[in-house]
């Protein structure tokens, strides 16, 4: 699969599947999680468009340089897998740590964006003091010291138990990660804060909550889309990864949004 090489010098894999041809859509990842996290969606969203996924740094196959990440440096990841991918411009669509990437891309490059979903996000996700806490609770025990944790935020409870086939992949992709990439990330998610930046945005946006979401509840997804000019906002019956909860639910939501 071809690589992006950042202006740093960071590899990044990104794969793409549907039509040459075709409108661009990107794809960007939760924390802890790979491309893989948008299989339900790749054969729905790649029969209309041609579908670009990535792993972010830190993550997955790409690169995991040590020390702390910063969004702006994560939206010019960004930058770089659609150079590689000859896309002067694309939709995008961002789940979590990816939707807040996505939030600093639209607005260092407003001209490089068409429509924009921004998936169980905020402009500020969480707390310094939590993500610091969570920093150290990786260095003290690993990936295995948080993934029950986060697999808890990840899913309701009651889907965890009934749809192991969907939660274990995601548990071993968070407990695969890099270490020092996934607290990378964590950095960049503890310094972020773009809620007095969001209102320049300018690409149509669609806001997707999800009603047992605890990391970005619907109340801060609401929040998002009231700040972001014209921006629509739902709510799936879901937690935090919901388009693997509720998959036929937000294809349907990105389609109709990227289609309208």
């Amino acid at each position: 699969m071809p690589t992006a090489l950042t202006d740093d010098g960071v590899a990044l894999w990104w794969t793409q599947d549907g039509p040459a041809d075709a409108p661009v859509l990107l794809l960007a990842n939760s924390i802890g999680s790979t491309a893989e996290m948008w299989a339900p969606q790749v054969a729905p969203l790649s029969a209309r468009f041609r579908l670009i996924r990535f792993d972010a740094r830190g993550h997955g196959r790409s690169d995991a340089p040590e020390g702390d990440y910063r969004l702006d440096r994560l939206a010019r990841d960004m930058a770089a897998v659609l150079d590689a991918a000859d896309a002067p411009r694309a939709h995008v669509c961002g789940l979590s740590l990816g939707g807040a990437t996505a939030q600093a891309f639209a607005l260092a490059y407003p001209d490089r964006i068409d429509r924009l979903i921004l998936a169980n996000t905020a402009a500020r996700i969480g707390s310094a003091e939590g993500w610091s806490h969570r920093i150290a609770a990786v260095r003290a025990g690993g990936m295995a010291g948080v993934a029950d944790m986060a697999v808890a935020r990840f899913f309701e409870a009651a889907f965890i138990a009934a749809h192991p086939e969907i939660v274990d992949p995601v548990r071993e992709a968070l407990i695969a990660t890099p270490a020092h990439g996934y607290v990378g990330c964590c950095a960049a998610l503890r310094d972020a804060d773009l809620t007095d930046a969001v209102a320049a945005v300018v690409a149509p946006t669609l806001v997707i909550g999800a009603s047992h979401d605890v990391s970005t509840p619907p109340a801060q997804t609401q929040a998002l889309a009231d700040a972001i000019p014209g921006a629509r906002h739902m709510v799936l019956d879901a937690a935090h990864l919901s388009n693997l909860e509720q998959p036929d639910a937000f294809t349907g939501a990105v389609l109709a949004h990227l289609e309208a």
